[in-house]
């Protein structure tokens, strides 16, 4: 991953070029590996960008054959899919490209010296089913409306569908008014995006599922939750030692469908007062955490306050060892000193969101889930189900 430190973890399909690395969601799908695409900056006293360039790059050389895997070639023409990067996680595009066996396309996102972006395709994409990698994560207004161009140059391209994948959702968290003229951004993102020109959103462990509601073109909804199962399943935790535990009473669905993957494991919920935006205090524990391993279970994690607060609560009633388990890893200051202050065993995300070199620390496990969102963008472009994968 791209800044993260010696000290992070990377798992569940990190090198594709190595046919070990396929993660075994998908133990059928063996990835093929290709060329990687080449990140170009330039920049001059009116303009910076980048774009993709992977023209110029030799093939790799393995000694043993490799069949491209779902009939996709590595060759653009060979596919009517396409798949293009934003700035925000180019990272993650490349491993979910990867999967696939073939390229990023080449696209070039410039800004000028006043901020204004500046997108343009650099290949046809007429006809074509494409699909647009950019998580709305941290600049949330930039990557935001990187995405809108983007999506506004493939609909003026006339591809023949846009399908904008956003690992991370920002502005989820706005999904409701809890006090008197407030806005619902997010509401207002997914109109952005419906009337960008996007045809279909697929998205990674939203916030809360009523925000699929507030988009007027079908959405695909995944969990990264199997990418984090299969990493606790491969450590050496007696099922009966772990406990689920919620970090809130909002979160209780989602820690129990996960305790229920995870051997059937008992819950615990902590009942939390928010104080005020990213400021939240704990009350009380709800369950049995004595002697016991616990699994703290959150979409995202993004000042930490919440979750590090859970923390100190569960150690105080007698937990042996916590874990910290999110999708999302936003990481707003002061994240990384709660999450590195020895509360946590381990914090496991995956990389939705990318984790800069800054907010590494020994304790923190990067997952990849390029293999879920590739099989997921595979499906959807062969009109396939996506529910048998979470089965």
């Amino acid at each position: 991953m791209a800044g993260a430190s010696a000290s992070c973890s990377m798992t569940a399909g990190a090198c594709c070029a190595c046919p070990s690395s396929s993660s075994s969601l998908f133990p059928h799908h063996r990835p093929s590996p290709r060329r990687h695409a080449r990140i170009m900056c330039s920049s001059s006293s009116s303009m910076h960008g980048y774009g993709y360039d992977s023209s110029s790059l030799p093939s790799l050389s393995l000694p043993f054959p490799v069949p491209a895997p779902r009939g996709v070639t590595s060759t653009s023409s060979g596919s009517r899919l396409r798949i293009f990067s934003g700035s925000a996680n180019p990272v993650l595009a490349q491993e979910i490209a990867c999967y696939l066996g073939m390229e990023l396309g080449k696209i070039k996102i410039k800004r000028f010296a006043d901020g204004e972006i500046y997108v343009q395709l650099q290949e046809s994409v007429r006809g074509c089913d494409v699909f647009l990698v950019q998580p709305t994560c941290p600049p949330a207004n930039e990557n935001l409306m990187e995405l809108l161009i983007m999506i506004d140059a493939c609909r003026r391209a006339s591809a023949k569908n846009i399908t904008a994948v956003i690992p991370y959702f920002g502005y989820a968290r706005a999904d409701r008014k809890m006090q008197g003229r407030e806005s619902i951004a997010a509401k207002l993102v997914a109109n952005l995006i419906t009337e960008a020109g996007a045809h279909r959103v697929l998205a990674c462990d939203l916030h809360s599922g009523q925000s699929i509601g507030y988009f007027d073109i079908p959405v695909d909804h995944v969990y990264g939750q199997p990418v984090i199962l299969d990493y606790l399943a491969s450590k050496t935790i007696c099922p009966n030692d772990v406990v689920v535990v919620s970090p809130d009473v909002g979160g209780v669905a989602r820690a129990r469908a996960f305790a229920k993957k995870l051997s059937d494991a008992p819950l615990a919920i902590v009942d939390k007062r928010r104080q005020g935006h990213n400021q939240a205090e704990v009350v009380n524990l709800i369950g049995d955490v004595r002697g016991k391993v616990a699994v703290m279970v959150d979409d995202m994690i993004d000042t930490a306050g919440t979750i590090s607060k859970g923390a100190e609560l569960l150690h105080k009633e007698g937990a042996r060892a916590v874990y910290a388990c999110s999708t999302h890893a936003v990481f707003s200051p002061p994240a990384q000193q709660r999450l590195s202050s020895g509360l946590f065993q381990e914090v496991i995300i995956t990389n939705t969101v990318p984790v800069q070199h800054l907010h590494s620390f020994p304790q923190l496990t990067v997952l990849s889930v390029a293999n879920l969102l590739g099989e997921t963008i595979w499906r959807v472009h062969d009109d396939c189900s996506l529910s048998s994968i979470f089965k």
